[in-house]
């Protein structure tokens, strides 16, 4: 049962936060953390720092995580968006567009690495997502590389049990619902792909607030993500910060009847972690109580972990 006090849900909502937003702490450090606070789970970014997909005794390496989640009683999603892992000079590089079809192998090389660590820690879902049409490539070209990239990694999640959620990331090729549609329809409607549904994205870019999203997406929901977002701004913000009435979105998403976890996403805060981590999960929580009781709720305090420095660092662009 989940840990959540989420009101009279039927299937109470499961929250998680991301270790794209715990980067300055040891994985072993940020799991503990996250079960001291209270969290359901973590999306688990693979990179150089935690559980690098690259290093050797992989395999050994993920059981002594998934004895460690078990342990802690946490849940667990794996993410690919590291940002260097692959290339050091290239953000994000190289992608499953890339012209070249050995950078592209090495993309899905990582997924097929992550598909495997995620059947090893029982996670309930690989995300990914598309990557940015290079210079020089028309879409036509660029969506035929998706779907043929993508083919072997749908392979072997089906052979694992476990779904492929790609994300629609603004700027990206497949960058809204629409075109998670296209690359569906495209590639046949394979059982194993569904879909990672940022929260923050839909208020940044889709035609329909994040609740309709929400309800929309609700067949394909295999992962989701959640940060505070302003309209056409592509910026990942703390709870409170941006445009999003977070109770309509959680109501819609309990409606759902979805059980996987919804991870808190603050990459550009990771140097101030432990604060977000702890600011996040009270604010979810009586967002959750609103939304299943329809109650008022006061403001919830930031708890003093971490106090963080007066702006985010990095650029705005997660």
């Amino acid at each position: 049962m989940s840990r959540n006090p989420n009101g009279v849900f039927p299937h109470p909502l499961r929250f998680g936060y991301g270790t794209n937003g715990l980067a300055d702490l040891r994985l072993d450090d940020a799991l503990a953390l996250l079960a001291d606070l209270g969290y359901d789970g973590v999306g688990l970014t693979l990179d150089h720092m935690h559980l690098d997909p690259l290093a050797p005794d992989l395999a050994a390496r993920t059981r002594r995580v998934a004895h460690r989640l078990d342990e802690l009683g946490l849940g667990v999603t794996v993410e690919t968006g590291a940002r260097y892992v692959l290339d050091p000079r290239r953000k994000h590089g190289p992608s499953l567009l890339d012209p070249d079809p050995d950078d592209r192998a090495r993309r899905v090389g990582l997924l097929l690495r992550a598909v495997r660590v995620a059947a090893d820690l029982g996670a309930h879902a690989v995300h990914c997502f598309s990557g940015i049409v290079p210079d020089g490539t028309d879409e036509d070209t660029a969506w035929k590389r998706l779907a043929e990239t993508l083919a072997p990694v749908l392979d072997a999640a089906a052979t694992a049990g476990v779904p492929l959620a790609v994300e629609p990331e603004p700027g990206h090729l497949l960058a809204t619902l629409a075109d998670f549609h296209h690359l569906r329809r495209t590639l046949g409607d394979p059982e194993p792909l569904g879909l990672t549904l940022d929260i923050g994205h839909c208020q940044c870019l889709e035609p329909l607030p994040p609740a309709d999203c929400v309800r929309d997406a609700a067949p394909w929901l295999r992962h989701v993500q959640i940060e505070d977002m302003r309209r056409g701004v592509h910026e990942h913000l703390p709870l409170g910060d941006g445009e999003i009435d977070f109770p309509p979105v959680l109501a819609a998403l309990a409606a759902t009847g979805y059980q996987g976890l919804t991870v808190v996403e603050l990459p550009r805060h990771s140097h101030a972690g432990p604060h977000f981590a702890a600011h996040s999960l009270p604010l979810l929580h009586a967002a959750a109580r609103t939304a299943a009781t329809g109650a008022g709720t006061a403001s919830v305090p930031a708890p003093p972990l971490g106090d963080p420095s007066a702006t985010p660092e990095g650029s705005s662009t997660p």
